[in-house]
């Protein structure tokens, strides 16, 4: 398993959706996973320290798991079949280790709200994983193929089609 941090949350100007940027520590590989508004917001708000007036539905989750003993050990995105991530909360209750599906998205947002660590399958690294270029702007001409290229895919892309996780 490889370790992450959630880098990034970007809105998409096209749609309603998000793109959850992971970033691999000490490494410059990203997985980028498709998630909903309200997943996103309940990150981000976390991730800003931003308190609100009653639990959300992943600070009741926390509290639940708080008040019945447990502890989240980590969340790993542990499969992607179809274009679309799967991921396990693992969580520690009276000396054993719960293994429990979830979205990427709700496995994440309980992840920032615990302080856990969030891995993802090195399979799921290998398979969706991206790599930002070198300075694509740098030099006289340089990148500018590259550039286009990127741009024409962003362009092409129907983002009503992508899965939502």
């Amino acid at each position: 398993m490889i370790e992450v941090k959630v880098d990034s949350i970007r809105i998409s100007l096209m749609s309603e959706h998000r793109v959850i940027m992971l970033k691999v520590l000490d490494e410059d590989r990203y997985l980028p996973i498709w998630i909903g508004p309200y997943e996103a917001e309940a990150i981000a708000l976390r991730l800003q320290h931003r308190r609100t007036p009653r639990p959300l539905t992943h600070d009741l989750l926390k509290n639940m798991i708080a008040h019945l003993g447990g502890e989240v050990a980590y969340i790993v995105v542990n499969d992607m079949r179809n274009d679309t991530y799967y991921a396990r909360i693992l969580v520690d209750v009276d000396g054993e280790q719960m293994d429990i599906d979830s979205r990427p998205s709700d496995a994440i947002a309980l992840a920032v709200r615990v302080e856990a660590p969030i891995f993802v399958e090195e399979t799921v690294m290998d398979e969706a994983a991206i790599t930002p270029e070198k300075d694509i702007t740098e030099g006289e001409g340089e990148g500018d193929e590259t550039l286009d290229a990127f741009r024409d895919f962003i362009d092409t892309l129907d983002l009503d089609d992508l899965p939502i996780q």
